[in-house]
Order: structure tokens, then C-alpha cells, then sequence
């Protein structure tokens, strides 16, 4: 269970909790507990349809051959996998590295102007920010994980 999920589960038993106590003992209006109850069944049937969402996914993905592969690497789990995988695409449509990492935009920005070459440059942010994304979140996940 992500920690997303947890944390949902968590505020969702607070919630129940203190529905039992019934805050609203003294409330004149009636509607409110109304929408109340209305909009905690739509946050749930929210909740299960991202359920069933990431098991499909997870469920195409495991298809994939790139995808265990992927999850060989550390930092990279189920979601950060099935993200990268789909954010390439097919990887054929890339020339060569220089390529991918240009449409990832990881690829350095070259500042130059007469004689002046910066000394400090940066990424170009240029492709896909959540292939950008992922694979930062790969890179921070695996230093968690290093002793």
C-alpha cells in the first residue's frame, strides 16, 4: 500500500470517527450534513476507481518486457516504470541517446554570446516534464535507499 493510499485510509477513519461523535448535533441545517455524505461518497468511489485504474495499468504493464527491466533499477518501482514506458513510447522513434535525453529535457543549455561561454548551465526543460518527473522521482527514491 503506497503512502498516498495510506494516508487516505487514515483521514477516512478520522472522518468516520467523527461522524460517530456527530459534530452536527446542533446544526440547523440539515443540507450540510447532506452534501457532507454526498461528497465523502464520491472522494471513495474516486478512491476505487484509482484503484482499479493503477491495477489496469499494472496489469498492461507487466505485458511489457522493458518493464521488469525498468524495476531492476533502483529507485524505479511499479509507477515510475509504467511512467517512463509510456511517456517514450515506442523507443524506436528516437535516433540515438542524445535524442531522448533531448525529448526527456536532462539535456544541458548552452549559453554563449561573442567570446562569453557560461560556466554554469542548466537543463533545458524542453521535453516532457513527466518523463522529467518520474525519472527525478527515481533518482530521489533511490537515495533513500542508499545506506
Amino acid at each position: 500500500m503506497s503512502r498516498s493510499e495510506s494516508w487516505a485510509k487514515e483521514k477516512a477513519q478520522m472522518l468516520r470517527e467523527a461522524a460517530i461523535r456527530d459534530p452536527f448535533q446542533n446544526n440547523l441545517y440539515g443540507s450540510n450534513i447532506f452534501n457532507l455524505e454526498i461528497l465523502v461518497k464520491i472522494v471513495l468511489q474516486y478512491q476505487e476507481h484509482l484503484s482499479n485504474i493503477a491495477n489496469e495499468i499494472d496489469a498492461l504493464a507487466s505485458e511489457i518486457e522493458e518493464y521488469e527491466i525498468l524495476q531492476s533499477i533502483p529507485g524505479i518501482g511499479e509507477k515510475i516504470a509504467a511512467t517512463i514506458i509510456s511517456e517514450i513510447g515506442e523507443i524506436d522513434r528516437f535516433n540515438g541517446a542524445k535524442k531522448l535525453v533531448a525529448f526527456a529535457g536532462i539535456d544541458p543549455s548552452v549559453y554563449s554570446s561573442g567570446k562569453f561561454t557560461a560556466s554554469v548551465n542548466r537543463i533545458t526543460k524542453r521535453g516532457s516534464w513527466r518523463l522529467r518527473h518520474a525519472l527525478y522521482m527515481a533518482v530521489q527514491s533511490s537515495i533513500r535507499g542508499l545506506p
